[in-house]
Parts: structure tokens; C-alpha cells; sequence
């Protein structure tokens, strides 16, 4: 009986040895699969200044998420300021996967139409409408061919903010707009809306334009007053129209075959990320409206303010605008119903 017990004393303790190394072995084997991740520098293009909100968003809020969340086994780089080429140089960088991610505009829209039809004229009411619409179904569906068709993965949505008119000269009529030299981004619906308020529009990438204007190349350029700002235009500019004529978004994108290697938990690490730099560089972008406003009249900039009139002459004079994609694409029309109905 004495041996009996001495027996099964032995066996417990052999057992609970057997019990620890076992549970050991699972912690060892969990840490071992962590390790696994492999290590990645993402480079993160873009064409913003170092103060804009967008880049203090990705500095103050996506990299060190990233970091964080992905246990260290992603670094991020921050190539602002079109350090890494302007934006069809990054986008195509990241398309082709030099570069890994990247903080384009609507670059994209000539192969993929549906990305630009939220920067269509006079289409947005206000930040909140922008968010609305950017963040739900309309958002996404705008996004649906771009891995298709670029190989690039998009993953959220922010905002550059309303587009408005810095000029060397006042325009505060339509009269204003005729033979005015006026800078716009490279893509057709910008081009054409210029056209018809009566400019002589000159398409050129933001990295050109402060050059072109303190050549006098133009005269003036459309931009959000976060990037006269934060670009410098300021220093060779002297009046802004608050004409709020067209909304820009980003769009934070990675290259699809880089995304498609990252493992589960990097890939969340990114999008955890990528949702908080969002919110909050939207947040930015929206509350820094009136200190920027503020810093450039201290610079000496005129703000016009147009009334309801000018406004409706504006509007009325881009209408051939949507009259031409009704045309050209079947899903136009429904779309801007849906954007317009968001907004209400």
C-alpha cells in the first residue's frame, strides 16, 4: 500500500511536469508564429507640405499606430512635399510597387471615371456631407474597380477640403474670370470648369505652381486654403474666392501585391491605422479652416465672399459639366442623385 501511494505521488508530479512543459511549448510555439511576421519599411508618399493637416494627421496618428499595433514589425517613412516625385510620379510608383503606399487626389479617375464624381461642381454641401458620402456604400462603390484596374488597395478616405480661387487680382464677378490665367489640376473636370467660369486655364501638378506664380506664368490657381497656406502661394498671391467650388478628398492606398504578403495581424495593424489618421485628419482639416483664413489675412490676403448670386452664376455656368457625363456614362445621373439625396 506504502508503495502504491509512492507510486501515484510519482506519477502526479511526473504529470504535472508533462502539464508545464506542455503549456511552455504552447507559449514558446505562440510567441514563435508572432515572430513570424516578417519586418517591412513602408514608404507613405505624398504631395502635402510638412504642416498641412494631412501630414500632421500621418505623423501624429498612422505611424506610430502602425508601429505599435503591428508589434514593430512595420516601420513607416513619410516621403511629404513630393519628395518622391509629384503625384503621378508616387501613384505610379505605388501602382507599380516601388513604393508601397501613397496619399493621392483623384489621379486615378481617367481610368476609373466613378473616383471623380465627387469632385464634380457644386455637389457637396459641407464637410459632414463629404464625410457622410466618403465613409459609406457611395464611398466605397466608388472604389470598387480600383484594385481591378491600378493593383492598388484602397483604404480610407480624408479629406484636402473646398476648392477655392488665389489670385494676384481680385475676382469677385464673372466678369472677372475672363482672360484670367487660372492653374487647375490636370484632369478634365477641373480643366472644363475653369473653361466655362471664362478662364484661360493652364493644367499643371501642385509641385509646378508656385513657380507659375510668382513667375507670373498664371495668375491664379484653385486649391483649398489649407494648401495657399501651407504651400506658400501667400508669398505671391494677394485674393482668395471663397467660391467652395468643388470638394477634393484623399485616398490612402497601398500596393495590392505588398497588402497581399503583409500577414493578418499587419494588415490590421494598417487598418485600425488608417480609420483613426482618417477621422482625425478630417477633423483637422474642417477645424483649421478659420485659422488658416485667420494667418492669411494677417498675410495680407483679401477674402471675397460671394453672395447668393455669383454663387448661382458660378453653378449655373458649370452645368454642361453634368449635362456631358449624363451623356457619356449610364450610371452619372443616378449616382449624384444618390451623393445629392446623402445631403439632405
Amino acid at each position: 500500500m506504502k508503495k502504491l501511494g509512492i507510486v501515484l505521488a510519482l506519477f502526479l508530479v511526473f504529470g504535472s511536469i508533462l502539464a508545464a512543459c506542455g503549456k511552455k511549448e504552447e507559449t514558446v510555439s505562440k510567441e514563435t508564429t508572432a515572430s513570424k511576421d516578417k519586418s517591412y519599411t513602408i514608404k507613405l508618399a505624398n504631395y502635402y507640405a510638412p504642416d498641412h493637416p494631412q501630414n500632421v494627421a500621418l505623423l501624429e496618428k498612422f505611424k506610430p499606430l502602425v508601429e505599435e499595433k503591428s508589434g514593430g514589425t512595420l516601420k513607416v517613412e513619410i516621403f511629404e512635399n513630393n519628395k518622391l516625385g509629384g503625384e503621378k510620379d508616387f501613384y505610379t510608383a505605388v501602382r507599380n510597387g516601388t513604393v508601397e503606399m501613397g496619399l493621392p487626389g483623384m489621379i486615378m479617375q481617367a481610368d476609373v471615371p466613378k473616383m471623380g464624381v465627387i469632385e464634380w461642381p457644386f455637389l457637396l454641401n459641407d464637410f459632414n456631407h463629404a464625410k457622410t458620402v466618403l465613409d459609406g456604400p457611395i464611398g466605397k462603390e466608388l472604389t470598387d474597380e480600383l484594385a481591378a484596374k491600378h493593383g492598388v488597395h484602397p483604404l480610407v478616405w480624408s479629406a484636402n477640403g473646398f476648392r477655392m480661387v488665389s489670385s494676384s487680382k481680385e475676382v469677385a464677378s464673372m466678369a472677372d474670370f475672363k482672360g484670367l490665367r487660372l492653374r487647375m489640376p490636370n484632369t478634365p473636370v477641373f480643366v472644363k470648369l475653369g473653361q466655362l467660369l471664362g478662364a484661360n486655364v493652364s493644367p499643371m501638378p501642385l509641385s509646378e505652381v508656385f513657380t507659375a506664380l510668382e513667375q507670373k506664368v498664371v495668375d491664379g490657381q484653385d486649391n483649398p486654403i489649407g494648401v495657399v497656406k501651407s504651400s506658400g502661394f501667400y508669398e505671391v498671391q494677394s485674393h482668395i474666392l471663397e467660391s467652395r467650388h468643388g470638394f477634393t478628398p484623399n485616398i490612402l492606398i497601398i500596393n495590392q501585391k505588398f497588402w497581399d504578403k503583409l500577414s493578418d495581424k499587419q494588415r490590421k495593424a494598417i487598418e485600425e491605422a488608417a480609420k483613426e489618421y482618417s477621422d482625425f485628419e478630417w477633423k483637422l482639416s474642417e477645424e483649421s479652416y478659420e485659422a488658416d483664413k485667420k494667418f492669411l489675412k494677417e498675410k495680407g490676403m483679401k477674402f471675397i465672399t460671394p453672395d447668393d448670386k455669383f454663387k448661382k452664376q458660378m453653378a449655373d455656368a458649370v452645368q454642361p459639366i453634368y449635362e456631358d457625363y449624363y451623356k457619356e456614362y449610364p450610371w452619372a445621373k443616378e449616382m449624384v442623385e444618390k451623393i445629392k439625396e446623402t445631403g439632405k
